[in-house]
């Protein structure tokens, strides 16, 4: 204790005593003179001796005072230049005016005052000039935290490359799970003898027991068709780099038997706990067999899909059976709605309006309402000759109506049908699905990240050649008494012909089939092609669009469209598929305007290429050989190097792989 707050407690006490003295003194004054002057005498003495305290008090203060000031002064000098915080003061002209001792040695120099920021650490200037109050960044291989203080143009520099180190150790080894699963195992098992199943066992298992081993993975067999693996984020990152090449080699070396196999692989991660990583690792393998296997599906964190491979063309896999069992399904779901609904995708094609018919005439074949929903402005010209074709049956022609129309009509037992999309943002009108919780989606397109939500019933083979190839099969399972007519079976050929470029791509012996059945109901080939007829002025168009095209690597063609015209997206398409019957061209790209601040791309390839995977790097989708993307916002010219940027990626992946 400081011998000035000792003096402190006893001056208190001291006046106490002086106070009560003179009242004394008083009081004796009356009664004996003499002890009187004797008290003032003593009174005087402590007095005097008060006054000494008060004044070796004061001076004893002022000392304490500055010794503590100077004390302050030196720990916060201290402070300022020995603790592990870097310190900058700067000019307007982003000189360095002072920094302390620790901002020096980081850059390993004895000052840094006098030095532009331009030759120091350019990356602080962005956070200067947009006075950003904190950010991370890097600074002579070191991770700095800076708070900025615009009004002292003051800076803080805390060293947190240790913090950052530990929380990327820790991303790295956090858990993920994943699932194998060999897509056609029965199938291509299937009476074959017990020795050629044993031998492609062996391949196979000792192909994944090797690239388990190689990367540290635990890989464990539960059943003849499935394997489950748990691994880190780190070795994730490792196999994303070599695009999990396993699916190649497995699919490579069971060809070579020829029994060729194909895995899917859904994969889960995240900071989730381990049952909810094993519901993640099922549900990305459920959308990797859904968009047609031989690939890899993973959930991130942030709720994003990421797919790797999806390089062969999916196989045949639905059977009869299974288009029964849906058919049977839909039947039921239209005889416990009032009426059924059908919608397809903006910009109708043969296709999706083929398939609305059919469905339509589902409903009609069980007794119940069935409504087309169609936007007459956004509709092509194959799809105008159907209409008007359609308006000499003024029955079938009665069942169009527009997405206000079908609004009005929709209740909470509506049955609402999608057909030929599964994405809410690619509907004619996306408000219908707001309406009714009774949704049916049946499309023949690889399963994207974006899907309708909560359908009572998915009908999705993205091995069919067509949406209409699948309604039509569901027809065939419908009840008898509303036989489909002519012009309804010629609208469903249409849709197959359309979109199998004649029977020459995506087409299937179930393809065959269901055409042969829709001839046998008088579909008409000659009505088709008078649907899918052209006019001089499109051709002209779509032949000057040929006319601009580059090749862009071996076997890839790029067109492009004029920056000032809008360009109909069907013509785009057809574009797209007249270079590639070109000699010497696997895939081609159209790029256009499809309007005024939409740039469209069209992809084509003959399976070679996964113009798919090329397409959902740009944020679009389809099929490994017909797919395509809508980029708002952006001119020509930037949609091309972000195509170019897309192939880069792919091919450099190919390589790889």
């Amino acid at each position: 204790m400081p011998s000035y707050l000792n003096q402190q407690k006893l001056r208190y006490p001291l006046y106490g005593i002086m106070a009560i003295s003179a009242i004394l003194l008083v009081f004796i004054s009356l009664q004996r003179w003499w002890l009187a002057i004797i008290g003032a005498v003593l009174l005087s003495v402590l007095i005097y001796s008060m006054f000494i305290i008060e004044k070796e008090m004061v001076k004893a203060t002022e000392e304490y005072i500055t010794t503590l000031s100077y004390r302050i002064k030196k720990v916060g000098e201290e402070a300022l230049m020995e603790m592990p915080i870097g310190i900058m003061l700067i000019n307007d002209e982003y000189y360095i005016e002072w920094t302390n001792s620790f901002m020096a040695s980081s850059f390993n120099e004895n000052t840094l005052a006098g030095r532009s920021l331009y030759d120091v650490a350019e990356t602080i200037i962005p956070i200067i000039k947009q006075e950003i109050e904190s950010e991370i960044v890097n600074l002579n291989g070191k991770k700095f935290r800076v708070h900025f203080k615009p009004e002292e143009r003051l800076l803080y520099f805390f060293d947190v490359t240790e913090q950052i180190e530990t929380v990327k150790k820790y991303e790295r080894e956090r858990n993920v799970i994943a699932v194998i699963f060999l897509d056609n195992y029965d199938d291509a098992t299937q009476g074959v003898d017990d020795q050629t199943r044993s031998g492609l066992n062996s391949t196979v298992t000792s192909l994944l027991n090797k690239w388990a081993l190689d990367h540290g993975i635990f890989l464990k067999r539960i059943s003849s068709d499935r394997f489950v693996t748990l691994l880190n984020e780190q070795i994730l990152q490792e196999l994303e780099k070599e695009k999990f090449s396993i699916l190649d080699k497995v699919r490579e070396a069971t060809a070579k038997e020829n029994i060729p196999l194909t895995l899917s692989i859904g994969v889960g991660l995240g900071e989730s706990s381990l049952p909810e990583l094993g519901v993640l690792a099922q549900s990305s393998l459920d959308l990797a067999l859904g968009r047609g296997g031989d690939q890899v599906a993973m959930k991130l964190p942030n709720g994003k899909l990421k797919f790797y491979g999806g390089k062969t063309n999916p196989m045949e896999k639905r059977t009869r059976v299974r288009a029964r069992v849906i058919s049977h399904a839909l039947k039921e779901l239209m005889v416990e709605s009032d009426h059924v609904i059908v919608m397809g995708h903006k910009y109708p094609d043969m296709d999706a309006i083929g398939s609305a018919i059919g469905i339509r005439k589902a409903a009609e074949m069980n007794q119940r309402e069935g409504y087309i929903v169609i936007d007459f402005d956004e509709i092509d010209t194959g799809v105008k000759r159907l209409i008007e074709e359609m308006k000499k049956d003024p029955e079938l022609y009665s069942w169009l109506v527009t997405p206000e129309e079908a609004s009005e009509l929709m209740t909470d037992n509506t049955l609402l049908v999608v057909v030929d999309t599964h994405k809410p943002s690619l509907v004619i009108d996306d408000q219908l699905l707001n309406k009714t919780d009774r949704i049916v989606v049946i499309d023949h397109h690889r399963r994207s990240e974006d899907f309708i939500k909560k359908p009572l019933l998915v009908y999705m083979e993205p091995y069919a050649s067509s949406t209409a190839e699948l309604v039509t099969e569901l027809l065939e399972y419908q009840p008898k008494g509303n036989k489909i007519n002519s012009l309804e079976a010629t609208a469903l050929l249409s849709g197959i012909i359309v979109d199998t470029k004649s029977f020459t791509l995506r087409t299937g012996s179930r393809t065959f089939d269901a055409a042969s059945y829709l001839r046998a109901l008088g579909a008409d080939t000659v009505l088709v092609q008078k649907f899918l007829k052209e006019d001089v002025a499109t051709y002209i168009k779509r032949s000057k669009l040929i006319e601009t095209v580059e090749f862009y690597g071996d076997g890839i063609a790029i067109a492009t469209g004029d920056e000032d015209l809008v360009y109909d997206p069907v013509i785009i398409a057809q574009a797209a598929d007249i270079l590639l019957t070109m000699n010497g061209i696997t895939a081609s790209f159209v790029i256009s305007k499809r309007k005024e601040d939409v740039v469209g791309i069209s992809a084509r390839s003959l399976g070679e290429i996964n113009v798919q995977v090329i397409m959902e790097a740009l944020g679009g989708g389809g099929h490994l050989s017909n797919a395509a993307v809508q980029l708002p916002g952006v001119q020509i010219i930037e949609a091309e190097l972000s195509l170019k940027q897309a192939l880069d990626e792919y091919l450099e992946g190919s390589q790889l792989s």
